[in-house]
């Protein structure tokens, strides 16, 4: 029979505890099966000002994720300035996020805020974000390191 020390049993309980909190962890950005937003093109938010469903045969994987993209101009600008085009939040639900949860989206609902991108779970969630956006943000700001961590699950 092996005998412990009490040293290592904590050392053996802390590491249990950390491989079970990554176990939760949420995936870097939201995506179904149809890829990163759903499939829409991040880069058409800003370009086109709407959301734009992206084309199969043009993608790019970035972060563990796949991106679709409605043109070839699109793609190269997402593959130049990745971050200038992604969600904030990991493309959950800001609104959602404020309040310590990493909810699914409607790619529709979105707004661009100090030119960042921000989706939400629906447009009437969207409507309330956008009359305190500052606010939740600043918030969501605050509570996306322990939301990504995956000291919450996704809300669908």
């Amino acid at each position: 029979m092996i005998k412990f020390s009490l040293l290592t049993k904590s050392l053996l309980a802390v590491g249990s505890l950390a491989i079970s909190l990554n176990a939760f962890a949420i995936k870097p950005f939201y995506a179904t099966e149809d890829g990163a937003i759903k499939g829409y093109d991040p880069v058409a938010y800003f370009v086109d000002h709407k959301a734009v469903k992206g084309e199969k045969n043009l993608s790019y994987v970035w972060q563990e994720t796949t991106w679709y993209f409605a043109s070839q101009a699109n793609l190269n600008a997402f593959k130049a300035e990745p971050e200038k085009y992604a969600p904030q939040y990991g493309g959950y639900c800001a609104y959602g996020v404020s309040f310590g949860y990493a909810p699914a989206v409607d790619p529709t609902a979105y707004s661009i805020v100090d030119g960042k991108l921000y989706l939400n779970y629906s447009h009437s969630v969207s409507q309330k974000w956008e009359k305190e956006s500052s606010k939740y943000i600043d918030i969501a700001n605050q509570k996306w390191p322990t939301v990504k961590a995956g000291n919450v699950t996704e809300k669908n």
